[in-house]
């Protein structure tokens, strides 16, 4: 009787042990969120042709990296915080994007909603993560609204240096800059351009670039 309780005693932990461990492999990770958010923003867009969907921008030159992009005329980002995730480095990551973005959205899963409600700013979007039956789903809780504060300075960094130059050369503007480091031509850029034209010409670039490498 003995042996047989002793063996019931260590199925039992072996398929509790099991249990947890199946439990912490289900646990969400960015790029579990990451699919789902593609899917739901190609299916948003997909009438839309003038637009592209960038993975991993970064911003003011890598200093932070906004998880998804969209170009459409209005740069909207999307910033995903899963369960795996922390908020440590969330409030430096709004402080950049309030600059460059129009709209910005998290992407966020229940564990953080509460603390990220008191980090971001009121004019961000939240999406929230829910799980059901394993199937992942998006809820919006928080419409965003548009960003009000753009920094234009801030804005001209997501441009390559080239691109920068060819801009100031189509304009006749390039006299005395064609050596100077790239923040000289985005302060150029900003001093010769509204923001709003510093937006479109943004957007422009950003649609049509090829050959994505490290930013130069």
């Amino acid at each position: 009787m003995e042996k047989i309780l002793n063996g019931f005693i260590s199925v039992l932990l072996f398929t509790l042990k099991r249990y947890k461990g199946r439990k912490a492999m289900k646990k969400l990770r960015d790029n579990d969120i990451r699919e789902v958010l593609l899917t739901h923003l190609f299916n948003q867009y997909k009438n839309d042709k003038n637009i592209r969907i960038i993975n991993e921008l970064g911003v003011l030159h890598g200093q932070s990296r906004i998880d998804i992009a969209v170009v459409n005329g209005t740069l909207i980002g999307f910033e995903i915080k899963s369960e795996s995730d922390t908020l440590s480095r969330l409030s430096s990551q709004v402080e950049d994007y309030n600059k460059v973005f129009d709209r910005v959205t998290i992407v966020v899963q229940r564990n953080h909603l509460q603390e990220v409600r008191n980090i971001i700013p009121k004019w961000w979007g939240i999406l929230l993560v829910t799980r059901h039956k394993e199937k992942i789903n998006l809820r919006e809780v928080r419409k965003g609204r548009r960003n009000l504060e753009v920094d234009p300075f801030s804005l001209t960094h997501l441009l390559w240096r080239n691109e920068a130059l060819s801009i100031l050369k189509e304009r006749g503007l390039h006299k005395g800059f064609l050596s100077k480091p790239r923040a000289d031509l985005y302060r150029k850029i900003c001093n010769c351009f509204t923001l709003d034209e510093i937006k479109s010409i943004v957007n422009e670039q950003l649609k049509n670039r090829e050959n994505w490498r490290v930013e130069m």
